[in-house]
């Protein structure tokens, strides 16, 4: 395909001398078209060149030599360079690539390799899996996705929260109360009470909050009683996890939580002691580190901390994962710790190539309109209740809609656990999400569902035409109208998009590209007659339109949507 960014970017390079790579990232695409299809914004270069961006912008200009055959028209607006794509050439590059790498459309090399490890979701066992939990669950899901489609060496981990103080609570609360509850029919909801009434009592009885924090130690300790409860507790918790990670399609290829390292810590506690910056602090073993507080080791009855299993963790994938990222995707209350655990992990003597690999990918909470959830006080909205929920409301939709509908409960399952996981990565990860049923379940507008919908007019315009035309036979000459140059231009920055996704580690911009897409094959469906008796235009946009869907699909399932054929 041809390279406009490649080819603009050459020019400039060879017109200034700077370093073509830099000025390629520099290039725009502009949101309105009038002003062209690419922007190169001389301001960027104003204090190298020392010149005013319009004066710049003119210098260039002067001296670009670009086919017209592939840029008909440059203008300068200010201190920006337009360039004008020649329609026929870029949409004949777009769909020549396309049926060259089809289902591949989009992968590029730039991670073979190179090896990602991506921690993500790590729910708390013996605690319900709530929404809360969802946005490290498909961020980084789609994370690992659109990694591994890009040729990376990808290793998914669930750090599952299965160790620290809230266990020594747990077990606590199951020796004064166990019997009262049925924890082996409904394990998560029953645990959830326990947790909750233990909490209550530690706040009225300091006695009973250090019987907890000795059960914590005794368990680290190895004592056989509390490692029988939790090893039990955890057992019974996964197998509710899982329920939630089928319907949203999650998989790990480690489940490998913090208790995994309960055997791995003392070699970071020794290796800290030898730098001879593991200090006491008010009975407790800390690093202390400039502009920032300092980071627990061990707590003052020996205990080991969030950031001692961290620091393990850290330690244990390098050697065995090799990596040159390391993701951790969790809210962006973890901020601090993060900045801690990755600091104290150069005292560990790893080579650079891993701490600097070390990135923490921090995301909005999710909130109900009354505030902040918290499994101590009872307010949270499971996860599996809402994707149930979200089934239903779909399935209502669907047989308003289109009652005759085939497979009416496939559909609306795709559809409604689209509409959830759509919703959850369409906007900036950084942002709060109110959690509403109406936000969540709406589906008009710029939401999973439509995109869903606009796959399926794709589909549905390919059956009636009975067939998908063969390349080698479009004219592709009849594509240059407007609306299928805007089609095939969207389609060009696919990879790009997802190269994006990666050097961010932002699932949105996927998802907005996934809209884009969706409303320029609209307005294409709407501006041309596509089944009709000129049959090289026939062929060309139908064409188009299987392009179209075929990367729908591929976008959306690294999103970890699926497509429903029909809706």
């Amino acid at each position: 395909m041809l390279d406009f960014k490649e080819i603009i970017a050459q020019e400039i390079e060879k017109a200034t001398g700077l370093e073509k790579e830099e000025l390629k990232s520099y290039i725009e695409i502009p949101k309105d078209t009038t002003m062209g299809d690419y922007a190169f914004p001389c301001f960027k270069l104003a204090k190298e060149l020392r010149k005013a961006p319009p004066v710049i912008a003119e210098e260039i200009k002067e001296k670009l030599k670009i086919e017209a055959s592939i840029i008909k028209k440059i203008e300068i607006v200010g201190g920006y360079i337009n360039f004008y794509a020649n329609n026929t050439s870029l949409v004949e590059s777009v769909l020549k690539e396309y049926h060259e790498k089809q289902e591949q459309y989009g992968n590029s090399k730039i991670g073979e390799g190179k090896s990602v490890v991506i921690d993500y979701s790590a729910p708390n066992i013996a605690k319900p899996f709530h929404i809360g939990h969802l946005r490290s669950t498909v961020i980084g899901g789609a994370l690992y996705n659109i990694y591994k489609f890009l040729n990376y060496q990808v290793t998914g981990i669930n750090h599952l929260g299965d160790y620290g103080t809230q266990f020594g609570k747990l077990i606590e609360g199951y020796k004064l109360w166990g019997k009262e509850y049925d924890v082996e029919s409904n394990p998560i909801d029953e645990l959830t009470k326990i947790y909750i009434r233990i909490n209550e009592l530690c706040k009225e009885d300091e006695q009973v909050l250090e019987n907890c924090r000795n059960n914590f130690k005794k368990l680290e300790d190895k004592d056989p009683y509390c490692v029988e409860i939790w090893t039990r507790f955890r057992e019974l918790s996964l197998k509710e996890f899982q329920k939630v990670y089928d319907m949203l399609g999650s998989k790990f290829d480690s489940w490998n939580g913090e208790a995994f390292y309960s055997d791995k810590m003392q070699e970071v506690v020794e290796t800290l002691e030898n730098t001879g910056k593991l200090v006491p602090s008010e009975g407790a073993r800390v690093i202390e580190l400039e502009n920032m507080a300092p980071c627990i080791i061990e707590k003052t009855n020996g205990s080991t901390t969030y950031a001692t299993r961290d620091l393990a963790a850290i330690l244990y994938r390098a050697r065995n994962y090799n990596f040159d990222k390391a993701l951790y995707v969790t809210s962006y209350e973890q901020v601090l710790h993060f900045k801690q655990v990755f600091e104290v992990a150069k005292l560990l003597g790893m080579d650079e190539k891993y701490t600097d690999g070390l990135e923490h990918v921090p995301f909005g909470m999710v909130r109900l309109k009354t505030g902040k959830m918290s499994t101590r006080e009872g307010n949270i909205v499971k996860l599996e209740e809402l994707l149930n929920e979200a089934i239903t409301r779909a399935l209502k939709i669907i047989e308003e809609k289109n009652p005759e509908l085939e497979e009416k409960e496939e559909v609306a399952r795709k559809v409604g656990l689209g509409a959830v996981i759509f919703n959850d990565l369409s906007a900036s990860r950084i942002k709060d999400e109110i959690f509403d049923w109406d936000t969540m379940l709406n589906f008009q507008g710029e939401t999973g569902p439509y995109i869903q919908y606009i796959y399926v007019r794709t589909k549905s315009v390919l059956e009636k035409a009975g067939y998908v035309p063969n390349y080698e036979e479009i004219q592709v000459s009849v594509l240059s109208d407007k609306a299928s140059f805007e089609v095939a231009k969207t389609i060009s920055n696919f990879e790009e998009t997802l190269k994006q996704v990666a050097d961010k580690n932002e699932p949105s911009i996927l998802a907005r590209y996934l809209i884009d897409l969706s409303q320029s094959f609209s307005s294409f469906y709407n501006a041309n007659k596509i089944i009709g008796e000129d049959k090289d235009k026939q062929d060309a946009r139908l064409y188009l339109s299987y392009v179209v869907g075929n990367i729908l699909k591929t976008g959306a399932s690294l999103l970890g949507i699926e497509m429903p054929n029909r809706m």
